[in-house]
């Protein structure tokens, strides 16, 4: 243990692990690795990774916010300003969520272009709210669309945006340039830093402390895991590299219910960073130690979190505990630390890209045109069946289609579910994931769309050619326009859909569309026929 943070390794995954962290020792890893040598992962990465090793100083660097956020959050709250709206994706969002969930602050985060999910946060107390809008670079479009909504649902409720608006981002990028136009109060980040490893910078700390999080606690937390970072021995976070990186397995099971949601945190760093160049580590985030897919298999590493106390499955090969500063901390330079094992740059992400580059070109093509969703193979109720070339198009009724999805996973393989629903009014679909992997018997995962696209999106497409894709898309009640854009939430969510979709079926990856005309209903459908698999 050291500063609050065990890491145990055990099984078949220990006698790995203890080998790999010898040969890093005698390599000198960890003390380059503490010295931020961009050497460590081959002359092919040096050049990346000589702009994002800033994380490594963030526990002590960040506290130059401290003073800044306390006096802001206390200006809010005198002003009855109290409730806090996160527009952000990926590492913009996915560390504030999990901080403010396990301290216990309320934090509405709008990662999605459902237009229901949009709406519902505009119109929830909107005069006591702040909204803070994150984008490392300054052009993402979905943060870009939730400003421009934001903006005129402030400005429609008589309150000045520039009151009401925080902006987050680098130094130099367009939303740095728009806010000092608009005059937004705006925090710089670290551009040493890339944006799933940001969880310390202003990214993490700004939404958190002024939805009422002591951040600075959590920087103690992260501070006190420091010095044994360049150590070759008790260094927790080498050994939990080590395990990642040199166990032989290439599914990192995730279970734990403390602190909340990490292992959606974990995902995208862990997913983003290795799943690139035909090999990586595919994140599986399961719902409980007892949940189908924990389990140790060949291909899998079960490993457990949680903040205090003993880990919280006793499967688990790989048990790591400690408060939450020093989790993401111990996280980050694990990944770091993994990606040289594995022989790739952990900082980069070359296949994300690819999925913006196709939703951009069916919105600007298709102009007020239906966006070229194809014509199903069959529909079944509420529920429109679309396949990917690579697909058997045999079946014609759903749980045949499922049947056929399910018998396209390799066995060493793995199947992702992807909705691109109402996070909050679709929940129901999230159980899905353990549904399909009971049925499978394979790796399964779960993500919301478009929220995984910078998240496992990278893997998908960047990582191993073993995996089969469930897509599950559907029709909105009612659409929200994007100020100032030509398509709406809805229009742009169901391009996201489509241009990831022909990003695996240009691949040649199984994949199935499942399309809702209700969502409700279409839900049950599918959950009915998975029953009748399931036998």
């Amino acid at each position: 243990m050291s500063a609050g943070l065990s890491v145990r390794v055990r099984g078949a995954a220990a006698g790995p692990a203890a080998e790999a962290v010898a040969a890093l020792a005698a390599d000198g890893v960890p003390s380059a690795l503490a010295a931020k040598d961009s050497t460590l992962w081959g002359p092919a990465a040096q050049e990346e990774a000589a702009v994002r090793l800033g994380w490594l100083d963030l526990p002590q660097s960040s506290r130059e916010l401290l003073p800044r956020l306390a006096e802001h959050a206390h200006e809010l709250r005198t002003a009855g300003v109290d409730r806090v709206v996160l527009a952000g994706m990926g590492g913009s969002s996915l560390a504030p969520e999990v901080i403010a969930a396990t301290r216990g602050a309320e934090l509405t985060t709008l990662d999605t272009t459902d237009p229901a999910q949009v709406r519902a946060a505009l119109e929830d107390r909107l005069h006591r709210t702040v909204a803070v809008v994150s984008s490392k670079s300054g052009g993402t479009v979905e943060t870009d669309s939730h400003r421009r909504a934001l903006e005129k649902a402030f400005t429609d409720a008589g309150i000045d945006p520039a009151e009401r608006i925080v902006v987050v981002t680098d130094p130099g990028s367009p939303l740095a340039a728009l806010a000092a136009e608009k005059g937004y109060t705006t925090y710089l980040a670290d551009p040493d830093v890339g944006g799933r490893y940001s969880a310390l910078s202003a990214f993490g700390l700004v939404p958190s402390a002024l939805a009422g999080v002591d951040v600075e606690a959590l920087l103690d937390e992260a501070q006190a895991l420091v010095p044994a970072l360049k150590n070759d021995t008790g260094n927790p976070a080498l050994l939990l590299g080590a395990a990642m990186g040199a166990a032989g397995r290439d599914k990192l099971v995730l279970a734990g219910s403390t602190p909340v949601g990490l292992g959606d945190w974990i995902e995208q760093l862990v997913a983003e960073s290795t799943g690139k160049q035909g090999t990586g580590l595919l994140p599986v985030v399961a719902e409980g130690a007892n949940a189908p897919g924990f389990a140790e298999a060949p291909d899998t590493l079960p490993t457990s979190f949680s903040e205090a106390g003993p880990a919280p499955a006793e499967g688990a090969l790989v048990q790591v505990t400690g408060p939450l500063g020093a989790q993401f901390l111990a996280w980050e330079y694990a990944t770091a630390i993994a990606g040289r094992l594995l022989g790739i740059d952990p900082f980069d992400q070359p296949n994300v890209q690819e999925s913006k580059d196709n939703t951009k070109a069916l919105l600007d093509g298709a102009g007020e045109r239906p966006l070229p969703a194809g014509e199903p193979l069959f529909t079944e109720g509420a529920v429109q069946v679309h396949a990917s070339q690579a697909l058997p198009n045999g079946a014609r009724d759903l749980e045949g289609m499922l049947r056929t999805l399910l018998e396209a996973v390799p066995e060493d393989g793995y199947l992702a579910v992807m909705a691109y629903l109402d996070r909050i009014a679709d929940a129901p679909a999230a159980g899905l994931r353990a549904e399909l992997a009971d049925a499978s018997g394979r790796a399964t995962t779960f993500g919301w769309g478009p929220r995984f696209l910078h998240s496992t999106g990278q893997y998908h497409k960047g990582g191993p050619a073993t995996g089969a894709f469930l897509q599950i898309t559907g029709e909105s009640e009612q659409d929200l326009d994007i100020p100032g854009r030509p398509y709406s939430f809805a229009r742009l969510q169901f391009a996201q859909a489509l241009g990831d979709f022909g990003a695996l079926d240009t691949r040649g990856r199984p994949a199935v569309r499942l399309h809702l005309t209700d969502r409700a209903a279409g839900l049950a459908q599918i959950r009915r026929a998975l029953a009748r698999v399931r036998g």
